[in-house]
């Protein structure tokens, strides 16, 4: 197997779209002793963020809290890392711009995996006449509502690099595509209007879109049987299926691992990233088992409704807290009844409205330590209020919102 046969047009220096790759929308602070290169800056600024961090308490495909050994958005990321950079690195790409994109390409999304998505959408088609879909609230997360100190303790934006922005919005792995090639053009990130419209502008992005697919494609069959969502019967119609392509294949691990040495050997520039007519065709087939044996399997349909029945009665809380100029006064009411949800929802706030509306006190020295876009303005129309709350749950752990949909009742 011939090695780096994209080295030529890796994301480097080299690279004539090399300064517009690492712009940032502003100047990011530095240290004289830096070492890494802007997009391993970007890796580590997604690590240490708190939006990263939620990932290990959202659910991947199977709700199931309290299980270790159940597969999380968190171990999702992890598994789209190792397989891009596996990839990159044989590809002569750049494995540091492939792992930036990889860490951070799902941080939009909702609490409780997908049906969270899809109930999130509704309430964002009632009031916004848009649908919500992670890839968009991920670029939303990274450039308005994720945080991180600076050297002053001073709460700014991760304020990433173009070329990592665009990877996360473009990342969209339900779309079936073989040869994947990058767009020609740096687009304002603003036009992507739905998943999958534009392709990644780096081969690195490419790269990351298809790994997400077989990361997801493997370990969900492996949970699934785990979970015994898999009878016998489909479980030998699986492995008969996979070895129509490999007499060898055992487990998931198998046919991943075959998934990623076939893109290695067939990818060129030419040709774009893709998988031989073998394997495409193993990939789609694996994948149309997923969505008829594990994704619509009705042991997830009381996940679904429990779901849903969370994420609006949350939603409704606090939206009858909206009261123009008053609203601040109508949370602090609540507190009484729902003090963690409450406490959490104004300091929410606190850090996206301006400073000028913000009660003194501990929700004003928030304000003010927060150097970031704000984004809330001065909260003053109930499109911006429920804006708020959408972003706010979006960002919640499965934990956590079950968590504060039990204090609902217990009053």
């Amino acid at each position: 197997m011939s090695k780096e046969k994209f080295k030529s047009v890796a994301a480097t220096s080299k690279n004539v779209k090399w300064e517009q790759l690492i712009s940032r929308q502003t100047e990011l602070y530095s240290r004289k002793d830096e070492v890494r290169s802007p997009f391993a800056r970007d890796y580590t600024r997604i690590l240490h963020s708190l939006a990263y961090r939620r990932l290990k308490h959202k659910t991947q495909v199977f709700f199931n809290i309290d299980n270790d050994h159940i597969c999380t958005r968190m171990e999702h990321v992890a598994h789209v890392e190792s397989v891009s950079q596996t990839i990159a690195k044989n590809l002569g790409l750049n494995d540091e711009l492939t792992k930036a994109i990889a860490i951070g390409h799902d941080l939009g999304h909702a609490p409780f995996g997908h049906q969270g998505e899809t109930v999130i959408s509704e309430l964002s088609m009632k009031y916004f006449g848009e649908k919500f879909w992670h890839e968009k609230n991920g670029l939303r997360f990274v450039d308005d509502l994720e945080l991180l100190e600076d050297n002053y303790k001073k709460s700014r934006n991760l304020d990433l690099t173009y070329a990592v922005r665009d990877g996360i919005i473009a990342h969209c792995g339900e779309v079936d595509e073989n040869g994947l090639m990058p767009r020609d053009e740096l687009i304002d990130l603003s036009e992507f209007k739905k998943p999958g419209q534009y392709q990644p502008v780096t081969w690195e992005g490419c790269v990351v879109k298809i790994s997400d697919k077989i990361a997801y494609i493997g370990r969900d069959i492996e949970d699934a049987i785990n979970l015994g969502f898999l009878d016998e019967r489909t479980k030998n119609d699986l492995l008969r299926m996979a070895r129509t392509h490999d007499e060898d294949v055992l487990n998931t691990t198998v046919i991943m691992h075959n998934l990623i040495i076939d893109i290695c050997e067939n990818s060129t520039p030419e040709k774009g990233i893709c998988l031989s007519p073998r394997f495409l065709e193993q990939i789609n087939s694996l994948k149309d088992f997923n969505y008829k044996h594990i994704y619509g399997h009705e042991r997830l349909k009381p996940f679904k409704e429990y779901s849903k029945l969370v994420i609006n009665q949350i939603f409704d809380v606090l939206m009858k807290t909206f009261d123009d100029k008053h609203s601040w006064i109508q949370i602090e009411e609540k507190k009484r009844y729902y003090p963690v949800l409450m406490n959490s929802f104004d300091k929410w706030l606190a850090r996206y409205c301006s400073p000028e509306i913000v009660p003194e006190g501990k929700l004003l020295t928030i304000s003010l330590n927060c150097e970031n876009k704000k984004v809330y303005g001065n909260l003053d129309t109930e499109k911006i209020y429920a804006r708020a709350i959408l972003d706010f749950i979006s960002g919640m752990t499965d934990r956590f919102a079950v968590k504060v949909f039990n204090e609902l009742l217990t009053y």
